[in-house]
């Protein structure tokens, strides 16, 4: 159990990072797009790799597929209410909530799989670990720069760590949970998280990216895909 808290924390550290980082700093628009757009490459990597093929390893595709449904619909509710609550005049906070809730969204069960690999007697998954770190920080450097416009710093890094404790507590539960989480469990966990992740970066990643680094935004993120792919390829 503790070596699970453990990985989890290290998985779920690169959110307070990211978003130290987004504080520590004036960062320029055109920077942070391109911070987004190599994280959406490694997001879209992570999607193929280590969540779609892993899923359909574990379990049917059937179950990936049905996962993937829920977590697309579940985020694109949540983001909907968020809009709704949102004044037309706080567009950068509606950014900076939408790339905390996918965050969430996707690290919440992709950290789960961590722990049920974990509680299953599994070798650490160094493709999945790094795929969760590597797209953390910008996901957290772009969500905190756009909240701190309209928050407090110590508000902003408190709604990430949050954020962190919560996936780091995931990697528990899935451990806790091994013993009794089928293949098909699995694979539609794995296919939740998929489905949260394609609807942020369609809905919000991948056109600040665009609107904020221009059309640098599809060089960088096909980067952030190869580094990201290259690196859970190297290993397996």
């Amino acid at each position: 159990m503790g070596g699970a808290l453990g990985w989890g924390a290290v998985a779920a550290s690169s959110l307070v990072i990211g978003a130290l980082l987004g504080l520590a700093r004036s960062w320029s628009a055109h920077l942070i797009g391109l911070i987004l757009a190599f994280g959406a490459g490694a997001l879209v990597s992570a999607v193929s790799f280590e969540l779609w093929e892993e899923g359909a390893d574990q379990g049917s595709i059937r179950s990936v597929a049905f996962g993937l449904a829920a977590g697309a619909l579940v985020y694109f509710t949540l983001a909907r209410a968020i809009d709704r609550r949102s004044e037309p005049s706080s567009a950068g906070q509606d950014s900076g909530a939408a790339l905390a809730l996918g965050a969430l969204l996707d690290g919440i069960p992709e950290q789960a799989v961590l722990g049920i690999g974990l509680g299953s007697g599994e070798a650490v998954s160094i493709g999945l670990l790094v795929a969760i770190f590597v797209s953390n920080l910008p996901e957290a450097i772009g969500g905190a720069t756009d909240m701190k416009r309209h928050m407090r710093r110590k508000q902003v890094t408190l709604n990430w760590v949050w954020i962190a404790s919560f996936c780091a507590a995931a990697t528990v539960v899935g451990y806790a949970i091994a013993d009794i989480a089928s293949d098909e469990m699995q694979a539609g966990i794995n296919g939740f998280a998929a489905g949260a992740l394609i609807v942020m970066l369609v809905d919000s990643m991948i056109p600040e990216a665009t609107e904020q680094a221009g059309r640098k935004t599809g060089l960088v993120t096909t980067l952030g895909f190869a580094v990201a792919a290259g690196l859970s390829l190297a290993s397996n």
